[in-house]
């Protein structure tokens, strides 16, 4: 029997706080059930493993980060949106590191489909993105070139990856600027391009 007071909802939230004080990578069953004070198995009648935790986490964090970035960007556009999304991300992964680590795991595409966090996520960035005039495939290719430059950027500043003596945050704002750049005049795809 579930102990009272234990639900899904307390379980993910603490789940996401040890996440942050621990790692990621030590969300275990154990640990929280450690912090609940029970036994492994009373956490069964609420998540089914490791893996099905790990996927609700994702997906909190997801919805959490989609909220910040929604806010940041409302009622702006082209180069401000950007900005606004990138500090809103880069905060968050910096605030919140076992969280935005969550975000980065693979999820069950079926679950992600039937996310409202993660279709809210699809619709910000690609609305974001369309102000540029830019329709499928090069959406794609342009969210992959986001995602990819502020993990990367956010995954180097907080390990201590930039020694140089330059500021971060001005090396954070030349790459946005060059991210505007890339994307105002981004090399449009014609039909028969991926035939080539």
């Amino acid at each position: 029997m579930a102990r009272a007071g234990l639900s899904v909802d307390r379980l993910i939230a603490a789940a996401a706080d040890l996440a942050d004080e621990a790692g990621f990578e030590n969300v275990t069953l154990s640990a929280l059930a450690r912090r609940f004070e029970v036994k492994d198995a009373s956490l069964y009648s609420h998540v089914r493993g490791l893996a099905d935790l790990r996927t609700r986490l994702a997906l909190h964090a997801g919805g959490e980060l989609i909220e910040r970035i929604a806010s940041a960007v409302a009622g702006r556009a082209g180069k401000d949106a950007l900005a606004a999304f990138a500090g809103a991300y880069r905060a968050y992964a910096l605030e919140h590191p076992g969280r935005y680590a969550a975000t980065q795991i693979r999820i069950d595409q079926s679950l992600i489909a039937d996310s409202p966090a993660m279709r809210r996520t699809a619709e910000i960035t690609y609305g974001m993105l369309r102000a540029y005039g830019l329709d499928e495939p090069d959406l794609t290719d342009a969210v992959r070139l986001l995602r990819s430059t502020f993990h990367g950027y956010c995954a180097l500043e907080s390990t201590g990856g930039f020694g140089a003596a330059r500021e971060v945050q001005a090396s954070w704002d030349k790459a946005v600027e060059a991210l505007h750049l890339a994307l105002t005049h981004w090399p449009r795809e014609t039909p028969g391009d991926e035939e080539r």
